[in-house]
């Protein structure tokens, strides 16, 4: 009974003592090991011609990519633009880290040092050497360290682009472009690696129109490996948009047309259908202007592109669904066209679907190509089926709505018109699709 007591008493006694508290202890970062821009712990301490340090990713986006040749920190003109690397305070904040392991402050890794201007130059000479002995795998070899190296950093691909790299792989491309079953691993190594150095400068731009270039990149559209095709589309979505005079020659180029329809008739992935669908876009796109552009739009439409946008439309992205828009459009510039999308069933539910539920330019291009096929089906005496197939869907309703909330003048005019001939015929039918207005505020 007392021994009781006693462990009783005991176990009152141990819980009254007070316990250690645990106090949070914390690590100030000294001053000097901080990137005066970002103000963290520097990983890669470089100094300018000012005398400053900063952590290299902070001072290059500064000077790269904003465009800036001033210190930072004190604002004077800087002598060189290239910044070296400080090894003494790299060393500095390694043992601190190492001091205050305990902290969580992990050693900071060695940075590796940046490729230079002239190993650069080095690499492109060893590939204008091999590529002149005729050694494929050489070549091919040394295009993957290049690969590598636009990988490592944006500092390092701006000195790989510094250097003319694409043009001299737009050159070495040609070289081996005789026999393309043979090299066409080294091809598609080239084509892989002029996507990474996008977007290209002019002077790049107008070195690869060459017709020589242009020709391979469309077979490897047509029959190279997924990975080839991708990478084809990429390059030539580039060119595409960078001159409108140069379109009819690459529209001559044997297969070109059905190279890109291939590829929205058979898709890869979503980059490369958006590319794709961008390159179709600047061809068929009604405000430019060459000749034979009509022969151009009717090759398209041989392909069965006009039936495959209608059925991508049903379901797709946003931005699939605007550039797919824009092509139609393009497509419907045309009697030919006009003539496939009006007889597809999907057409006009499709088309009035999309108004605002995707974005400003969609319900634009959707309204112009409506507008185009009511002008069309006016031509073959069929406005009244065209007008009560849009009105069974919503349409006039969904362009009062459009009113309302606002658009562009051009596009209030084409819509202004539509309801003007569809409410001729308002009286026979109509049908509200409601889950297009259910969260909008605005009466219609």
């Amino acid at each position: 009974m007392i021994s009781a007591y006693r462990n009783r008493k005991a176990a009152r006694n141990v819980s009254q003592i007070k316990k250690p508290v645990d106090v949070e202890v914390e690590v100030t970062i000294p001053d000097v090991f901080r990137c005066p821009i970002s103000l963290e712990l520097m990983k890669d301490p470089v100094t300018l011609s000012t005398g400053i340090t900063y952590d290299r990713e902070n001072v290059e986006r500064w000077i790269y990519e904003d465009g800036k040749n001033t210190c930072p920190v004190t604002g004077v003109v800087l002598t060189s633009l290239e910044p070296v690397p400080n090894h003494t305070i790299r060393r500095m904040i390694q043992d601190w880290c190492v001091a205050n392991k305990s902290y969580g402050f992990d050693r900071i890794p060695t940075p590796r040092a940046p490729v230079s201007s002239s190993q650069v130059s080095q690499i492109l000479s060893k590939i204008v050497a091999m590529r002149g002995k005729g050694n494929v795998e050489g070549v091919r070899e040394l295009v993957v360290k290049i690969k590598d190296l636009v990988k490592e950093s944006e500092r390092t691909k701006r000195c790989i682009v510094l250097n003319r790299s694409a043009l001299m792989l737009a050159h070495t491309f040609e070289a081996f472009s005789d026999n393309i079953q043979e090299n066409a691993s080294v091809l598609e190594e080239i084509l892989s690696g002029l996507t990474l150095i996008l977007p290209f400068d002019q002077e790049t731009k107008s070195g690869l129109w060459s017709n020589r270039f242009l020709s391979t990149v469309v077979k490897i559209l047509k029959l190279g490996t997924l990975a080839g095709r991708r990478n084809a589309v990429l390059v030539l979505k580039e060119l595409l948009s960078s001159d409108q005079t140069k379109l009819e020659e690459f529209a001559e180029i044997e297969g070109s047309i059905e190279g890109l329809a291939k590829l929205i008739k058979e898709p890869i992935d979503p980059t490369t259908t958006n590319a794709t669908l961008l390159a179709i876009y600047h061809l068929v796109n009604p405000s430019t202007s060459f000749n034979k552009k009509e022969t151009l739009i009717t090759r398209f439409l041989e392909t069965g592109l006009t039936e495959k946008l209608i059925e991508m439309l049903v379901d797709c992205t946003r931005s699939v669904s605007e550039k797919s828009l824009g092509v139609l459009d393009g497509l419907c510039s045309i009697n030919d066209g006009l003539m496939k999308a009006y007889s597809n069933a999907l057409t006009i539910p499709v088309l009035v679907k999309k108004l605002l539920r995707v974005s400003d330019i969609a319900t634009e291009f959707s309204v112009l190509i409506l507008w185009r096929l009511s002008k069309y089906a006016k031509s073959i005496g069929e406005e009244e089926g065209l007008a009560i197939e849009a009105l069974q869907v919503g349409g006039f309703q969904k362009l009062l709505l459009l009113l309302q909330v606002g658009s562009s003048l051009k596009t209030k005019e084409k819509a202004c018109e539509l309801m003007k001939e569809w409410n001729l015929h308002r009286g026979r039918v109509e049908c509200i699709e409601s889950m297009d207005f259910k969260n909008l505020s605005r009466p219609f």
